[in-house]
């Protein structure tokens, strides 16, 4: 099984902390969508004939085409890919970007699963970010949402803000609770020194992040979730059981994806390679890196990427994929992080604690060949 993501560049204006690639511009809009179902055509062999059980719309602001753009694009798919009977179609969408009446357009494409960018239900923490809805219009969405028929809604939530208080985070994470929606995307404000958030903390006309108030919101976030019953399946994502992102899981289970549009990186396994991130190039002539990884690379993304998640890292899948040298080398590595609380074992399955996932990074940096 494997996934199709899309990259859609277009943003109707660039959130302050954004450091992914998009573009304020629609004038290459037409030229974009051709060269897009173009690149899908001519990129159909990438994932070796596998069935495609997931396919992500993602940016950028996907819910910025509409619905018959959509529709032309899903069209070249289901032309080209081996797409099973029912895959999950996501598609990311900005509350200031949809309607009703779109949301129900897109929801009779197929798309089955929508991820609404609220990220904070208080307008003062909105303006910090440089978000362009406000609170008031956020519940709109979620309730048109729900009630043209979406049974899989995800919602993305930042903690972290500056003028995020710890009563205003929980209240936020009420607000979620109350809609009844079964998966949470909850981000650490992370900036980046080149975002115009980044500049503006540099210059002193913004406030900077608290460390020690990101911690205590990540603390309250597992503990709040947790007794509403969702399992934290990964770093930055809580669901309750079987309403997993399953697309996203194709990435932290390390199996095959293709991503299409500027910008989007592709994996078949033995190989990464990613398209350049240009609109303009992209129109004309899309152009891509490649890399091929060794076996010791491979082992490192899967110690990156299982870490991430409540299956963790199976040291059978290593001692089958990698040898013995790479099971013996983790197992010393990890000695240290056991006694410490920060990973426990579970049988052959090597898993970072609630506390431990605050340190994902670093200590998957530690375990790598």
């Amino acid at each position: 099984m494997s996934g199709i993501y899309i990259h859609i560049p277009f943003c109707k204006s660039k959130c302050a902390y954004c450091n992914f690639f998009s573009v304020v511009s629609e004038k290459q809009r037409a030229d974009f969508l051709e060269a897009l179902k173009k690149e899908a055509v001519e990129r159909k062999d990438y994932l070796g004939g596998e069935d495609v059980r997931t396919i992500y719309f993602g940016g950028g602001t996907p819910s910025l085409l509409k619905p018959s753009e959509i529709a032309d694009v899903l069209d070249v798919l289901y032309q080209n890919y081996k797409i099973i009977e029912s895959p999950e179609i996501t598609l990311e969408a900005n509350p200031d970007t949809v309607s009703k009446e779109s949301l129900l357009a897109y929801k009779s494409l197929g798309i089955n699963r929508i991820s609404i960018g609220i990220q904070s239900f208080f307008d003062d923490d909105l303006q910090y970010l440089s978000r362009k809805h406000d609170s008031q219009h956020a519940r709109k969405v979620i309730d048109w949402a729900q009630e043209v028929g979406f049974q899989e809604v995800t919602m993305d939530l930042i903690y972290g803000i500056p003028t995020l208080t710890d009563e205003k985070w929980r209240k936020n994470l009420d607000i979620f609770f109350a809609t009844g929606i079964n998966h949470l995307s909850a981000y650490a404000l992370t900036v980046e020194e080149k975002t115009a958030l980044g500049q503006r903390i540099k210059k002193g006309v913004a406030e900077p992040v608290d460390e020690d108030a990101m911690i205590r919101h990540y603390d309250t976030l597992v503990e709040m979730t947790a007794n509403q019953g969702f399992e934290h399946y990964e770093i930055s994502n809580f669901a309750r059981p079987g309403h997993y992102s399953k697309h996203n899981c194709i990435y932290w289970k390390g199996e095959k994806y293709l991503g299409l549009g500027p910008s989007a990186h592709s994996f078949d396994g033995v190989s990464r390679q990613w398209n350049e991130a240009s609109v303009k190039d992209y129109c004309e002539n899309y152009s891509f890196e490649k890399e091929e990884l060794t076996l010791s690379d491979r082992y490192n993304e899967y110690v990156m990427t299982s870490l991430r998640t409540m299956w963790g890292c199976d040291i059978n899948y290593i001692s089958q994929n990698f040898g013995e040298k790479y099971v013996e080398r983790f197992k010393n590595m990890t000695s240290k992080h056991i006694l410490s609380g920060k990973m426990y074992q579970k049988d052959e399955k090597y898993v970072l604690s609630d506390n431990g996932m605050l340190f994902a990074d670093g200590i998957a940096a530690e375990l790598f060949e």
